[in-house]
């Protein structure tokens, strides 16, 4: 009989003996902990490599989407490239006021920068505003007229958009001439302090206005006391102030091209084509009509400041601040000519 007898294959796999390996590390102690260790840093290491990637992609398109706002939005405030002889355009659009882009400072360095070009044979001064703060409206008057006198050869003309009305008007008067559209809006020279009465209401109600103040006046026009003749007065005193001033920027501004009517400084606002015959404006045309056929520089470049999402959120806060604080010291309606 044959000692090689063929393995029952019902029978148990023997184990292998002690000092034999069937592979090359199973015959280690704890060969079974290492390999699952070496399983679980290789999954945590693939884990944070594609974390990582994923942590640059984000970054990666939040810079590209930058730099597609900062192209959009123009906040680089470069300065203007003229590019030879040129018409310089400076925009004034909207409510005249500190806290807009139709503010002051933004308007007069634009108009610094345009007629200080030595390329510039002309400025148009675009408007399209209802009017807004007197103070802000008469600044750029005055920084019209200075610059004219310093650049006698340069002209400044404006031209209308849908409207002109107001404090655009009271800056439109410095120009050397007013361009309109026949449709445009223009003239409201005239100055209003508006605010509201609500005493008779709080009667009804029972409502008691408890307000008290250091000084006879500190409670001027505050909505919610009863006004006194003495408080109209000194209202009406100043409104009429703040007007004559504006008729007079515009007597200045037009001189002996204003017509004789008694209603030209009543507040009263006509079309444009009717301006031109009231002498509130001097012909019609558009940018385009202005740089080629009476500046003769049909080539246009753009002074007009452009605020930055950073300035625009600086500003407002700075006006609400301020708003707030002289809300707080002063009572009454806000001066303005619109």
């Amino acid at each position: 009989m044959s000692d090689n007898l063929t393995p029952d294959p019902s029978e148990p796999a023997r184990p292998a003996p002690a000092g034999k390996s069937q592979g090359a590390d199973t015959g280690k102690p704890g060969w079974e902990r290492e390999a699952l260790e070496r399983i679980a840093m290789a999954a945590i290491n693939e884990q944070r490599a594609a974390r990582r990637w994923k942590i640059f992609f984000r970054f990666a398109f939040l810079a590209v989407l930058v730099l597609i706002a900062w192209s959009i939005l123009d906040l680089s405030g470069a300065r203007v490239d003229s590019g030879g002889r040129h018409t310089a355009l400076v925009t004034l659009d909207g409510e005249i006021s500190s806290d807009t882009q139709a503010n002051a400072e933004d308007i007069n360095s634009a108009l610094d920068s345009a007629f200080d070009d030595d390329g510039t044979a002309g400025v148009i001064l675009h408007i399209d505003s209802p009017g807004g703060s007197p103070v802000q409206a008469g600044i750029i008057n005055d920084e019209i007229r200075r610059l004219r006198a310093k650049h006698p050869a340069i002209p400044l003309y404006v031209v209308v958009g849908d409207m002109c009305a107001s404090g655009g008007y009271y800056v439109a008067a410095a120009a050397d001439k007013i361009y309109v559209n026949k449709a445009s809006i223009v003239g409201s020279i005239g100055v209003l302090m508006d605010s509201f009465g609500f005493t008779g209401l709080m009667d009804k109600l029972g409502i008691q206005r408890r307000l008290r103040t250091s000084g006879e006046n500190k409670g001027f026009y505050d909505p919610f006391s009863p006004d006194t003749p003495k408080m109209d007065a000194h209202a009406q005193e100043m409104l009429d102030q703040i007007h004559q001033q504006f008729i007079d920027a515009v007597k200045a501004g037009r001189g002996q091209r204003l017509k004789d009517t008694p209603d030209i400084f009543s507040g009263l606002f006509w079309t444009g084509q009717k301006s031109v015959e009231l002498g509130l404006a001097d012909g019609f045309g558009d940018n385009d009509y202005v740089a080629r056929e009476i500046i003769k520089a049909p080539n246009i470049v753009d002074y007009t400041v452009k605020q930055g999402i950073t300035d625009r959120v600086a500003k407002r806060l700075g006006a609400s601040i301020g708003s707030a604080a002289v809300h707080s010291l002063v009572s009454g309606g806000k001066v303005s000519v619109r």
